[in-house]
């Protein structure tokens, strides 16, 4: 019983751990694939659950671009006729109305330093670190149906075969 209490305690608290270590990885990722997937399929024929993911990041996190507003000159999508002389999509703006993305103007358009790589990595930022958070103090204090933690199980297990272990030599 202990033992298998104590690799549950375990997996949980490296989980917890993991999850923390794991954000820098996470992290250079997100740079060298948001950036691409932004320029080149935003728009294009067939990724439109790609264009309602970045219209839904860039209105959510009131960002432009992957690292700024200037990542859309260089897109695919302003050079479709589609974009009807947009520089930026209309998820850009701060008030999306049709066309407003023809003005880049930072009345207009959110321009957020560092772009929207930056307000996203300050978002898993946070949240890695709850989760980490959460899986490290869940593998401590799990509260049962008992209302006792698994980590006075697992001592109260070692106390009972102590205590059994005690009695054996005792007996014999």
């Amino acid at each position: 019983y202990f033992s298998c209490l104590l690799l549950i305690f375990l997996i949980e608290l490296v989980a917890g751990v993991l999850a923390y270590v794991y954000y820098q990885r996470l992290s250079d990722e997100l740079k060298q694939h948001l950036s691409r997937t932004m320029t080149e399929n935003y728009r294009q024929p067939g990724k439109e659950p790609v264009t309602l993911a970045v219209d839904s990041l860039q209105q959510d996190f009131k960002c432009c671009g992957s690292n700024s507003s200037s990542d859309w000159l260089f897109s695919a999508y302003t050079a479709l006729p589609d974009a009807e002389g947009r520089v930026v999509p209309d998820s850009c703006c701060k008030t999306v109305t049709l066309h407003c993305g023809r003005r880049d103007h930072p009345s207009n358009i959110y321009k957020v330093e560092g772009g929207c790589i930056t307000k996203l990595e300050r978002f898993l930022s946070d949240h890695l670190l709850i989760i980490g958070a959460v899986g490290v103090g869940v593998a401590c204090l799990l509260p049962t149906c008992t209302k006792h933690s698994r980590v006075l199980k697992m001592f109260v297990g070692v106390l009972l075969t102590q205590k059994c272990s005690e009695g054996k030599t005792k007996n014999d």
